[in-house]
């Protein structure tokens, strides 16, 4: 899963914002604030891509739900630590379902702000994320394939993200993000058995999540102080992951797999109650790609900064 941040500011007119649903935000506005944002999502593949980028029915079908809370501390006024609890729950016919509620892989990031908007000169907010993911997702030994959300590896992710606002005619504000992430596995992950790489029981080997990354750019345009309409789009993309070892059949395995990428656009509607408190409901929708699902993930979250 892809991570889903936003976060609440004003704008120059006192335009209230919860965030779209894919773009990061920045580090907090002031030394401690602490912003709290649980986001809840639902997975429907519908088909998938082929590596010539054409679409096809898929059955069966992965299914997921999840909850990702989306935990932020300013430290500074221009430097904050933020963390992702992220819990799933997985099905598929004729791989069953997972054994309860799994808990994912922890990241957990630094956000420097480097350069301060000046909107009457053009000037952008820049932020610089640096941070890792530790392994602490289920990743071997499964009880099922289901079990499995996590890689086993440390994960260190690196991203650079833009904000910026601008007063349309009628005094409505539009707020632009851009963003690159880079993600690089440090550690392989020792396997066994069944794991989150495809194999099953019997196996002994290692894997390497292959380098992976996302660009995107949302839109917020404020229909009112309260009302706003967001939209994103990104493009993902991931490099085969590495699998090595051998079953105790005696056959061995040394394959990398397809690389993928994948095209989403996410439109949603923001409600702000005031400018620490608001809900955000609108859906992801995965339209072209090659190697890779055709989903649609309908989530909606509620943001709250204290």
């Amino acid at each position: 899963m892809t991570l889903l941040l936003a976060d609440v500011s004003e704008a120059r007119a006192g335009q209230w914002y919860t965030g779209s649903l894919v773009s990061p935000s920045g580090a907090k506005n002031h030394a401690g604030d602490i912003g709290v944002e649980p986001y809840f999502s639902y997975s429907q593949p519908i088909g998938y891509f082929a590596s010539n980028g054409t679409s096809h029915p898929q059955h069966p079908r992965q299914q997921t739900f999840s909850n990702s809370t989306m935990w932020k501390y300013g430290i500074l006024d221009d430097l904050s630590i933020q963390t992702h609890t992220v819990i799933s729950y997985g099905w598929k016919h004729g791989s069953g379902h997972a054994h309860g509620p799994k808990f994912g892989d922890f990241p957990v990031d630094l956000i420097y702000r480097f350069l301060h908007a000046n909107p009457k000169r053009y000037i952008p907010d820049l932020n610089l994320f640096a941070g890792v993911v530790f392994p602490t997702g289920d990743y071997k030994h499964l009880g099922s394939s289901q079990d499995g959300f996590g890689t086993g590896s440390y994960v260190f992710r690196v991203a650079i993200t833009e904000q910026s606002t601008y007063t349309l005619p009628g005094n409505h504000e539009l707020r632009l993000r851009v963003w690159n992430w880079f993600r690089h596995a440090l550690t392989s992950a020792r396997l066994q058995d069944v794991t989150s790489y495809g194999t099953t029981a019997g196996f002994v080997g290692r894997g390497h999540p292959g380098m992976s990354g996302q660009t995107g750019f949302s839109l917020e345009y404020a229909v009112s102080q309260k009302w706003v309409l967001a939209m994103d789009l990104a493009r993902d993309w991931s490099n085969g992951s590495r699998l090595k070892g051998r079953y105790l059949s005696g056959a061995t395995i040394n394959r990398i797999s397809s690389a993928s990428t994948d095209w989403q656009i996410a439109p949603a509607i923001e409600y702000n109650w005031n400018a620490r408190w608001g809900v955000i409901v609108g859906s992801a929708i995965y339209y072209a790609g090659h190697d890779t699902g055709v989903k649609i993930s309908p989530q909606f979250a509620i943001n709250a900064v204290f």
